[in-house]
């Protein structure tokens, strides 16, 4: 016989009496243990919490703290305990496992992390990854792929500065552009998108053309065979004038490709006018306008620089010890330095003259050959207004012949409606009408003519 439990007699009334062989007995045993172990894994994960936040260098001593359970925690940091206590708690209950090798199981992995403040949160944003290919000062060339934020790291870089590179983003950032930052200097020239530093220069978009051409004009300066004993300059300069040089290369086998073709067509133009020349006017000169688009964009970004003192200087205190004043004057304390900055910069002046020249060339020299298509087109539209005026007087002489035509053609249709008028009897009635009625449409047209004439209509 089931027996219960003795409670005082002043609580009996209010208590729950079960016998304890039941089973509600026994789900109420089951959930009071399940809460004690509950409170107790909230202990040890808080205690676990503290022990990831304190620093490893410097011992802490730790201090128990006791934990309220609550059914829903108001603070983030117990919010993201109970995710993972929820879980313990459920492997506890349905693997029959204890709770030390729950945690064990959660927590000895070092892949799976307990959520704190201050840790970063995932948005499920895939982070760019960038194919480049790497080319250090000792012309040693590899591919290799960096993510954003490792790029950002190693060359000191904003993210706004990353924007005139990215290769996803060309179509916006198609205009020409060298920014100058602290530790390196960001290239945009045409397809070629490099960011070069002071050791090595990373370049995007290496497959296509401009990419190509700057490797093959970079990777000849960098050997130390091709210097013939002379003073080589930083890497970062050569890496700026190789990048030029290739840029103003392409414009120019650019122009010498279309050069002669456009000088064909100024010659061939004046006496064959047909569908296929023309066309081919036509592409030539849509080719001039890009190339003349192209190279006055070049010639705008070197005077840019030219005219800025302070982009150029901060080229040549990159990579020594040396700072500008508010004044953009050039603090060294090492005076050989300071001289050899200054070199620099008359040097980089120097070469930025030189291309801006050569860029300059180009684009006058394109514009020449654009001025000469457009003359040709408009000369053709002349010749071809003449052509349809010759045309339309043609017509209008037409016009007026076939009305002279149609009022004798009148006449003879009077004479045709079977009406009786007393001319059939006469012999000499018909050569009489029929002479009449050509003798009227030429008078008729001879007037219509001079009066035509006289008007300056033909």
């Amino acid at each position: 016989m089931a027996t219960s439990t003795p409670f005082s007699s002043q609580h009996s009334s209010n208590l729950l009496q079960l016998p304890l062989h039941s089973p509600q007995f026994r789900l109420i045993l089951a959930g009071i243990s399940l809460s004690r172990s509950k409170c107790d894994l909230s202990r040890k994960l808080l205690l676990f919490q503290q022990q990831r936040s304190w620093d490893p260098l410097r011992p802490v001593a730790a201090k128990e703290v006791g934990i309220r359970c609550f059914p829903e925690p108001a603070e983030e940091s117990e919010r993201a305990g109970e995710v993972i206590l929820d879980k313990i708690v459920d492997d506890v209950a349905g693997n029959s496992v204890t709770v030390e090798d729950a945690i064990g199981q959660d927590f000895s992995n070092g892949s799976q992390r307990i959520p704190v403040s201050g840790d970063s949160l995932s948005l499920g944003i895939r982070e760019p990854v960038y194919e480049v290919v790497e080319v250090r000062s000792n012309a040693v060339v590899s591919t290799r792929k960096i993510n954003r934020r490792h790029l950002l790291k190693s060359s000191g870089l904003r993210p706004r500065d990353i924007r005139s590179v990215d290769p996803s983003l060309w179509l916006t950032n198609s205009m020409p552009s060298l920014l100058v930052r602290e530790y390196a200097i960001l290239l945009n020239l045409g397809s070629l998108r490099a960011i070069a530093m002071q050791e090595r220069v990373l370049i995007f978009n290496y497959n296509r053309k401009g990419g190509k051409a700057f490797i093959d004009t970079l990777l000849p300066r960098l050997n130390p065979k091709n210097m013939n004993g002379g003073p080589s300059m930083p890497f970062v300069l050569e890496v700026v004038e190789a990048a030029l040089h290739s840029r103003i290369q392409r414009l120019e086998k650019l122009l010498m490709g279309l050069e002669p073709r456009v000088q064909g067509l100024l010659e061939v133009l004046p006496n064959r006018l047909t569908a296929d020349v023309l066309e081919e006017l036509r592409i030539s000169k849509q080719q001039l306008v890009e190339l003349g688009s192209k190279a006055g964009a070049l010639k705008q970004m070197l005077l840019d620089i030219l005219e800025d003192t302070h982009e150029i200087r901060q080229i040549c205190i990159m990579g020594r010890n040396c700072t500008l004043a508010k004044n953009d004057e050039m603090e060294c304390p090492v005076p050989l330095e300071k001289e050899t900055a200054d070199e620099e910069e008359e040097e980089i002046e120097m070469l930025l003259e030189n291309y801006l020249q050569r860029c300059e060339s180009c684009h006058g020299q394109s514009e020449r050959l654009l001025d000469s298509a457009r003359e040709m087109e408009d000369s053709i539209a002349v010749n071809l207004s003449s052509r349809r005026l010759e045309v339309s007087r043609v017509e209008l002489l037409l016009q007026v012949g076939a009305l002279c035509v149609g009022v004798g053609a009148l006449i003879a249709g009077i004479f045709g409606m079977n009406l009786r008028s007393y001319l059939e009897e006469q012999v000499f009635a018909f050569w009489i009408t029929t002479g009449g009625i050509f003798f009227g449409a030429v008078v008729g047209f001879f007037l219509m003519y001079l009066y035509l004439r006289k008007k300056k209509i033909l």
